[in-house]
């Protein structure tokens, strides 16, 4: 069975927040629809909430506007919404026992931010022996910086795309996806 990962899709990454993040409202727009497909059709969906933990942190902070989730993504009765401190969703959280209990094998991610939340998980997801498909226009990143170096978050986004392409998952966009559902 198939269930839906949405990763830390929150106010913080949106124009306003304190992260923003490039093409985050095209990303929450296809996640809105991702979301749709999944519930119209019942299958499971997990919301990924980040709560800071981290000293010196800031987004994400507790008790903030900017970490309840975006208003077109908002969970409904009966999703789960799994709560993380760190980037890999499963890291201390009962993500895993959860799926093993719906006896999910295979998973739908989408989220953000690309490089760092959605790719670690992704991994765990892997080496967890669960077969994945990100929706890469359902995923938002930033412009990092290395060496004196801006890398464009487009940039970044395909590298990331790029590399879990393949041996971690199947990557798609929404289109696609809603239609394999």
């Amino acid at each position: 069975m198939n269930a839906l990962v949405l990763i830390d899709i929150q106010n913080d990454y949106f124009p306003g927040g304190k992260m923003e993040l490039v093409g985050s409202e095209q990303a929450g727009k296809n996640a809105k629809r991702l979301l749709a497909a999944f519930r119209e059709r019942k299958f499971p969906v997990f919301h990924v909430q980040h709560i800071s933990t981290r000293p010196g942190s800031s987004f994400f902070l507790p008790n903030t506007p900017g970490v309840d989730f975006y208003a077109s993504v908002v969970p409904r009765n009966g999703e789960l919404i799994v709560i993380k401190n760190h980037p890999n969703a499963f890291l201390k959280t009962a993500l895993l026992q959860q799926l093993r209990e719906l006896a999910i094998d295979s998973l739908t991610i989408a989220g953000m931010m690309t490089h760092m939340c959605v790719d670690t998980t992704v991994r765990a997801a892997y080496d967890f022996g669960f077969a994945c498909t990100i929706v890469h226009d359902a995923c938002a990143t930033r412009d990092l910086n290395f060496e004196n170096n801006t890398v464009p978050a487009h940039d970044v986004q395909t590298v990331c795309m790029a590399s879990l392409s393949g041996m971690f998952a199947k990557v798609e966009d929404t289109e696609t996806r809603c239609r394999e559902l």
